[in-house]
């Protein structure tokens, strides 16, 4: 039993009316600044590696900057805590954070160019909100004939996740593919396969940077979709198509049939004798 004279539950009661719309308007506000934390998980995705999964990297700024977005309500008593990385930082750079959370400016000086809420819909690559919504509020569906590891064959040609990029149109910026388009299969190549890889000239030998291969069909099926068809930047020439050994089918098989079930990639297997 609550009693409707006590204020925190009054509130509480109101709160829960208008949270739906605080939160439609929260998601705006998220939008009109989403360019720049897409951008900057992309730039870190290509200085850094593959492994590198930009949506994780965006949905972790966003909670951060709810989190930050507190401090413009604090009583003075309350300290919200930092995330783990923050005690890290410079006090000159704490300071400022601080002093523009009191001020509740979100940037500290109004720059040239473009201005937060303009669309990004004139960008070759991501459009606005799309892979944040996605991640948010609809799980990535893995099923239907294109997660069925019978089609797997050692007939079935790949490519590279660098390659279907730049075929697509969009440059060297591997992981706008995999943002945009989190429904296509990819397996991570692990040093076996990048071994073989190498051999076989198909790509350079790079260590212990990530390399995703994807089914060629599915590639072209989104060259011939609405989104690309007609794009001037296509370019599937770039593709260069390959059939991998047995060996390597068979792990993908068992990749596919892993994350059709909902779990993660199996561990990396040992060579075949």
């Amino acid at each position: 039993t609550f009693s409707f004279t006590d204020p925190a539950v009054s509130m509480d009661l109101l709160r829960a009316v208008l949270q739906p719309s605080i939160n439609e308007e929260i998601r705006g506000i998220f939008n009109k600044y989403m360019k720049f934390f897409q951008k900057a998980a992309i730039n870190v995705r290509d200085n850094v590696g593959e492994e590198v999964d930009p949506e994780q990297l965006i949905q972790e700024t966003c909670r951060s900057c709810l989190e930050q977005a507190k401090l413009l309500f604090s009583d003075g008593k309350k300290v919200v805590p930092r995330l783990p990385h923050e005690q890290a930082v410079p006090k000159r750079a704490r300071q400022v954070d601080e002093e523009l959370n009191r001020r509740g400016s979100p940037v500290p000086k109004k720059r040239k160019g473009r201005p937060p809420g303009q669309s990004l819909s004139n960008d070759r690559g991501i459009s606005g909100m799309a892979a944040w919504k996605l991640k948010v509020s609809e799980p990535v569906r893995r099923d239907g004939p294109k997660w069925d590891p019978s089609r797997l064959t050692e007939t079935t040609t790949f490519v590279l996740g660098s390659r279907a990029n730049k075929a697509l149109g969009m440059g060297g910026t591997r992981g706008r593919l995999y943002i945009k388009h989190p429904h296509l299969f990819k397996y991570a190549a692990d040093p076996q396969d990048k071994h073989w890889l190498a051999e076989q000239q198909h790509m350079r030998a790079t260590g212990g940077k990530m390399a995703y291969l994807l089914i060629e069909e599915d590639i072209r099926d989104l060259a011939a979709s609405d989104d690309y068809r007609d794009s001037v930047d296509l370019r599937l020439e770039e593709l260069k198509p390959f059939v991998p050994p047995a060996w390597m089918t068979e792990k993908m098989q068992k990749h596919m049939e892993t994350l059709r079930r909902g779990g993660d990639a199996p561990p990396p297997e040992a060579p075949p004798e």
